[in-house]
């Protein structure tokens, strides 16, 4: 007779063999704002009973224009709407913008997912750099110079805009994706000034970033 691996005996690995308690302890998921706003908030509120703990939204950012050119199917409002659902129903909900989603119109686009972020108050929120890819909208605007690219100045000047703007408290705030200039990573209110130190330096040449070809996935 052959040997019987753990996992085929109902065991839980990695604290094999013998072990016969359940090993999973969490499980999360991405939530798209439009099948959110399609679930009742009974449906919500049954799938965090059931077990799941954290939903990541991709925010990208508070501007109606924005949000149509990433074509996430709703707008600001609706965005807001289903943060807030998730919230409602008790999830542990990660919030992900865009920097640079806006291109130049740098300042307004902070300001804008700043409102929309503290309006939504999320646990967690991650803020990536956009990097154009090819066969999307926005991908394919920037190649033809339609839409034009932030500079590393420009995303951290938005970067630090956005974090000065955000009043959400606690909030556990990173910017440390394979996209962004300078990995900041820290807990809102303690630490934010700390991370506009960190960006202050980066902007006045103190502090060193992240070279052009190191960005990316």
């Amino acid at each position: 007779m052959g040997t019987r691996w753990p996992w085929t005996q109902g065991s839980c690995w990695p604290s094999w063999p013998g072990c016969t308690r359940p090993s999973l302890e969490r499980v999360n998921a991405y939530a798209g704002p439009g099948s959110t706003l399609r679930k009742t908030g009974e449906e919500l509120a049954a799938l965090r009973r059931a077990g799941l703990v954290r939903l990541y939204l991709g925010v990208e950012s508070g501007s109606d224009a924005v949000l149509r050119a990433v074509r996430k199917g709703v707008d600001a409002a609706g965005m807001l709407e289903a943060g807030r659902r998730i919230t409602a129903a008790g999830f542990d909900l990660w919030a992900m913008v865009l920097i640079g989603g806006q291109g130049e119109a740098s300042r307004a686009h902070a300001l804008d997912t700043a409102a929309l972020i503290n309006a939504m108050r999320p646990r967690h929120l991650s803020a990536l750099t956009y990097l154009p890819e090819r066969g999307t909208a926005l991908g394919d605007a920037a190649a033809r110079g339609e839409f034009r690219l932030l500079t590393a100045r420009q995303a951290l000047e938005e970067t630090r805009l956005l974090l000065e703007r955000l009043e959400v408290e606690p909030l556990h705030f990173t910017s440390d994706h394979a996209s962004n200039y300078l990995p900041l990573k820290g807990g809102l209110p303690e630490d934010k000034a700390r991370l506009l130190s960190l960006l202050d330096g980066a902007l006045s040449g103190e502090q060193g970033i992240k070279p052009e070809l190191w960005r990316g996935l």
